[in-house]
């Protein structure tokens, strides 16, 4: 009798080391998979970036405080059209998500204003139809962005960054097609992002990227 007790503690316990073991893998992979999806999102966040294209009358890229809208290369062929990409911050049925949006490829001045248009709604009030151009890429408390320009790091909603043909201004966060007068790309775009606890990451998150034609050492 002492012996089959014994046995049969010694499966118990057994049973709760296999248990902890599984649970702790299940737990380790978990962690690694939001940290592989946050680098994901942010290699897509520089590609939109490095890939950012101006075109007339048009602006590459206006951050209004609530999404960041760019115009950028097709992923495909340069000869496919122009890409119009939102990032916003928006409460989700899982919660505040970190997300990217995306319109088709676009081939008339039209098309493109459209897809502005549609890609600051969709950051504020979705429709259905836009929620499906969506990806969610990771859970975010709060985010902020900050252009390089006059070698110093400004909040684009407070600094003047349009670069009007006659000598005039605009103030930030015209939209595109606003008569002749653009934004200019700034040298460099600060993204910080602030990430809940209890996920892989958390805390505060700082990414810089520089244009790739700029140089002189700029940090």
């Amino acid at each position: 009798m002492v012996a089959i007790a014994v046995m049969a503690l010694l499966a118990v316990l057994s049973w709760r080391g296999l248990d902890g073991m599984t649970r702790a893998q299940a737990q380790t992979q978990l962690r690694a998979d939001e940290v592989l999806t946050l680098q994901a999102g942010l290699d897509q966040w520089g590609a939109d970036l490095d890939a950012m294209v101006q075109l007339p009358q048009f602006d590459a890229i206006n951050w209004d405080g609530r999404v960041l809208r760019l115009t950028r290369r097709s992923t495909v062929s340069p000869y496919d059209g122009a890409l119009v990409v939102a990032w916003a911050r928006r409460n989700t049925a899982s919660g505040s998500q970190w997300l990217r949006w995306q319109s088709p490829a676009l081939l008339t001045r039209g098309d493109l204003q459209d897809a502005w248009d549609r890609a600051a709604l969709w950051a504020q009030n979705p429709s259905d139809e836009e929620k499906k151009r969506e990806v969610a890429i990771v859970p975010l408390e709060q985010w902020q962005i900050f252009y390089y320009r006059s070698d110093a790091w400004t909040n684009p909603l407070s600094s003047d960054g349009t670069t009007p043909p006659s000598g005039g201004t605009t103030p930030p966060g015209t939209p595109p097609t606003t008569g002749t007068t653009t934004a200019a790309v700034p040298d460099g775009v600060r993204l910080v992002l602030t990430l809940p606890p209890g996920q892989a990451l958390s805390g505060t998150l700082v990414r810089d990227w520089v244009r790739p034609i700029v140089g002189g050492g700029k940090s």
